[in-house]
């Protein structure tokens, strides 16, 4: 990977614009706000940061996180000098934002999902890193940065909500390592753990709470899933922050090998989120133009609830890991 060149792009562009990808996560959140902080502190530059879509209101702590814009609010004829997307495993994830990547003088693509094609012109892509946030680190270890405290939490953001608090398989020594750096650096680890997994709120709960009591079982409950209708959000109130760890919580159950969720899009298709104990979901999720993670992937198929859960389940049962 050719830091020296992230570098000196970085350096020499006046105008930059950073991107996290449709339905932000902690990952690419604090990937976002926290090379944006790392900018500013070692160019002294500032650069515009995109939103595709709502950011879930418990990040909100994140530094800098208030100076991201919503797509709507982008001058689509713009030209950027460079174009950054973190945590964007495929094109589509930023949507009607690829105008701006297209024409910008130079792109950039950092990322860790196994399924990302290396899209831009320089790319720094380690599926072997727990998340974006782990990979940025890196990058700013090799360009000899200097990181304050705002960095320090972004990123350990990005790395605690991509683990799962340090609970899934992609959390290494080597992500162990960097969250020690970053602790070092001043973050309170128990203090964001508190922000991130014990702000819910009661909107959040009852609306999970609900889904969970329909979910479904089969093949002697290895097999978990629910469905949400626009009925279900609009009942509660609900947003699509409030689908965040849905997922995980069927796979938590000690029979699930694989828990997904299919949810109802205003466009008439269905959004499936993916979780896996065991089988490897991203490659589930790949026969239709989804991918992700081994254990966690997701997909978005252009057929109403009912029949994209028949060819998920139609997909799932061919995997022998069951």
């Amino acid at each position: 990977m050719d830091y020296s060149k992230l570098n000196d792009i970085i350096k020499s562009s006046k105008n930059i614009l950073i991107i996290s990808h449709v339905n932000p996560d902690g990952d690419t959140l604090g990937s976002m706000c926290g090379l944006y902080s790392a900018i500013l502190e070692n160019y002294k530059k500032k650069c515009d940061m995109m939103a595709i879509s709502k950011v879930p209101d418990v990040y909100s702590y994140i530094p800098h996180l208030n100076e991201v814009k919503n797509i709507e609010d982008y001058d689509k004829s713009r030209e950027y000098d460079l174009v950054i997307n973190v945590d964007v495993a495929a094109i589509d994830r930023i949507c009607d934002a690829k105008i701006l990547f297209d024409k910008a003088k130079h792109t950039v693509n950092i990322d860790h999902h196994k399924t990302n094609i290396a899209y831009a012109d320089l790319n720094f892509i380690n599926p072997d890193a727990s998340s974006t946030g782990e990979v940025l680190f890196n990058c700013f270890s090799n360009m000899n940065w200097k990181l304050n405290l705002d960095v320090a939490i972004c990123l350990y953001t990005a790395i605690l909500t991509d683990t799962g608090s340090f609970r899934f398989d992609n959390a290494k020594p080597s992500t162990f390592e960097t969250a020690a750096k970053l602790v070092e650096i001043g973050v309170n680890p128990s203090d964001i753990y508190k922000k991130v997994y014990e702000s819910d709120s009661k909107t959040l709960v009852m609306f999970q709470a609900h889904c969970v009591s329909k979910a479904k079982f089969l093949d002697d409950d290895k097999i978990a899933y629910t469905t949400v209708y626009k009925k279900d959000m609009e009942l509660f109130s609900a947003g699509d922050d409030c689908m965040e760890g849905l997922t995980e919580k069927l796979r938590a159950i000690v029979t699930t090998r694989v828990a997904f969720v299919a949810k109802e899009m205003k466009s008439g298709g269905t959004k499936i989120s993916m979780r896996s104990k065991f089988a490897d979901v991203a490659q589930i999720c790949e026969v239709f133009n989804g991918g992700g993670h081994k254990f966690a992937a997701g997909c978005t198929i252009k057929a109403p609830v009912e029949e994209a859960v028949k060819k998920v389940l139609a997909e799932i049962k061919k995997v022998k890991q069951l």
